[in-house]
């Protein structure tokens, strides 16, 4: 694969502009099997290259290759997950532009938010430009599991736990919506797992328990955990072992 076609896969812009990427000194290279620590320049954008496990270094920026891209965000507060937000700024301008460059069939380019969480919800996300991946996590009919620490304006009491473990009615589905399990942390605290996505389907389930949320953070999908050291408005690549843990849960 050529190099210039390699930063383009990568979102670093057109081929052509990879390619004056790479003539003009800005691109060094890593290889998987190299026993140097440094990266070694190239100048040659017609380069073929192996891209699995290439390291790319790209105006001073070191950048993995990754034939797709898996990310984790731990979203802040204040943010929305849209590409053309409303009212608070775009969780996407937390990423770097590659992400937001890079090449799909699709007519959007860039990641794309596995699921939403509202402005105000803050904790993981998952974003990628695999759409069998996203389609994977974030179905309804695939049933990931999702933990949410909620905070809630009036105490937790039993008949709420009991409620909300046996099901309760939304105004727009008959069908009583139930969660996976819950327990209460705290006299206005509890963890709520969900295995379905309905509009503000947490803040809907406490209202109809008479209760309120005041607070919302999702700590788990599947057997993914936010990392402890990943503070709001950072990112990470997913690792294997991270995907597989994803993976089990679908």
């Amino acid at each position: 694969m050529q190099l210039q076609d390699i930063l383009y896969s990568q979102g670093f812009g057109t081929r052509r502009v990879c390619a004056g990427l790479v003539q003009q000194g800005w691109v060094s290279i890593r290889g998987p099997s190299s026993d140097r620590q440094d990266y070694e320049p190239c100048v040659d954008a017609t380069a073929e290259l192996d891209p699995e496990g290439l390291q790319l270094q790209v105006q001073g920026v070191n950048w993995p290759y990754h034939a797709k891209a898996y990310v984790l965000l731990h979203k802040p507060a204040g943010t929305e997950c849209s590409q053309k937000p409303s009212t608070y700024p775009s969780i996407y301008t937390l990423l770097p532009a590659p992400l937001r460059q890079r090449p799909t069939k699709s007519a959007v380019q860039g990641v794309q938010a596995v699921g939403r969480l509202d402005q105000d919800t803050t904790g993981l996300l998952l974003l990628s430009d695999d759409g069998q991946f996203i389609h994977r996590v974030s179905s309804p009919k695939k049933h990931v599991p999702k933990v949410y620490q909620v905070t809630t304006k009036h105490p937790v009491d039993e008949k709420q736990i009991s409620s909300l473990l046996a099901g309760v009615v939304l105004d727009d589905d008959p069908k009583p919506v139930k969660a996976a399990a819950c327990e209460q942390t705290a006299s206005h605290r509890l963890d709520l797992t969900l295995t379905d996505g309905k509009y503000h389907q947490v803040k809907r389930m406490l209202a109809a328990v008479g209760n309120r949320v005041e607070g919302l953070h999702r700590s788990q999908i599947g057997a993914l955990v936010l990392p402890a050291d990943l503070p709001p408005g950072a990112w990470k690549w997913l690792s294997q072992e991270d995907l597989s843990l994803l993976v089990q849960s679908s």
